[in-house]
């Protein structure tokens, strides 16, 4: 494979991702939006918020038996466009079931998504020799500060959904569509035949401290990013408009960590990246937890934009190089967990928020990021590491 076109590939990708992240913003910051359009009530929503993760898990189950035939890369490349034409869906009914029927389709779609997304991904780091990851989900990271900043002008000038989604899909449908012509996995056609022979050689046991870290990182995740906006307007007393700034705010330090993270990864290693994040993501919800104002909420959405950032892209990374001949079936199988966050994520932090408080909702994810500390050794082994001393001598670096 040439190194143009693994530019090229890498590029797309990154596109895709970029995609992505507008997408997902423009829902979950919306979220108060969304109640008042479907007359959604309080008791009825985490509902709504835990029937998404569950169909996207079960996208992401149905992705890992469909690239044993289909490559990652035609997944992705259908599975874009039926998540932006979700959201529009979204923002186009009016009743309750249809609320429910467009994000049951963006749940499954999503999830088949996340999964051929990060295979690629993996796939393509494997190639260079050496950490990208975290650069892809910075182009994430971008597209959700684009997102976020969409849905505070669509809060600000009092747009409807429609308006404010049409113009999104419309734009972005067809450019994903035609970047999609570049995508390329970083595996020759006879390694692609070889790993799907492969799918019963990932040992469940081996991966599940890294399962366990993507379901805390995405608790984390998921509080921010269902819980960001009602938390800083009913417990913070902020406006609606100003209510949608914290994930604006998580996002751009989550860009600014992942676009400097390979960096760092390549010179102190991925167990110590992952432990500084964990830390400095559980301070950042004590100090969200203990607020006395909307400011210092921000506060603390920046120290969990900087610590949560390193994490989730790492542990597919990890994935990964923990089974190098069936790297697409492990990274199905954790992207699960992604999932498994968010289902109990966004219920626990309501429940909690409800029965109690949410100020003391905001110490659970807190303590289980910590816990993040006792399975950091997982991405410590000695394939798992790239750059000081641990390039693969064969690969060229492409750029």
């Amino acid at each position: 494979m040439t190194d143009a076109r693994l530019r090229h590939g890498r590029a797309s990708l990154a596109l895709s991702f970029f995609v992505q992240g507008v997408t997902f913003a423009l829902l979950v910051t919306r979220i108060p939006a969304i109640q008042d359009r479907y007359g959604i009530s309080d008791g009825l929503l985490p509902v709504f918020l835990a029937a998404v993760p569950i169909l996207a898990g079960v996208g992401s189950v149905v992705t890992e038996k469909v690239v044993a035939r289909v490559r990652p890369r035609v997944v992705l490349r259908w599975a874009q466009p039926v998540v932006l034409l979700a959201l529009l869906g979204v923002g186009a009914g009016s009743e309750l079931w249809e609320a429910a029927l467009a994000l049951g389709v963006f749940g499954l779609s999503v999830g088949a998504l996340d999964a051929s997304m990060n295979m690629m991904g993996v796939s393509l780091q494997r190639a260079y020799g050496r950490s990208i990851m975290l650069g892809f989900h910075a182009a994430y990271s971008l597209g959700g500060i684009a997102g976020a900043s969409m849905a505070w002008a669509g809060a600000h000038w009092d747009l409807s959904l429609l308006v404010s989604y049409l113009p999104v899909v419309v734009v972005l449908l067809p450019v994903a569509f035609a970047g999609s012509r570049w995508y390329v996995e970083g595996k020759q056609e006879e390694e692609l035949g070889a790993e799907r022979g492969k799918a019963g050689s990932v040992s469940f046991k081996l991966l599940m401290p890294l399962c366990l870290v993507m379901c805390f990182a995405y608790i984390g995740d998921s509080t921010v990013s269902n819980w960001s906006a009602k938390y800083l307007q009913d417990v913070l007393g902020s406006s609606e408009q100003l209510s949608t700034v914290p994930y604006n705010v998580y996002m751009v330090t989550t860009l600014l960590g992942r676009t400097v993270g390979d960096f760092g990864v390549r010179r102190f290693g991925a167990v110590a990246v992952v432990r500084s994040g964990s830390v400095l993501a559980a301070a950042g919800f004590g100090v969200v937890a203990v607020a006395g104002g909307a400011w210092v909420g921000m506060l603390g959405f920046t120290m969990l934009g900087l610590g949560l950032c390193v994490i989730v892209p790492q542990t597919f990374a990890a994935a990964g190089r923990m089974f190098p001949g069936a790297s697409d079936t492990a990274i199905a199988r954790l992207n699960i967990f992604n999932y498994v966050g968010f289902l109990v994520g966004s219920p626990l932090v309501g429940a909690l928020g409800d029965a109690w408080s949410y100020r003391g909702a905001m110490l659970v994810p807190m303590v289980l990021v910590l816990a993040t500390l006792l399975y950091a050794k997982s991405f410590g082994a000695e394939p798992a590491r790239y750059g000081g001393g641990h390039e693969r001598p064969r690969t060229v670096d492409v750029g």
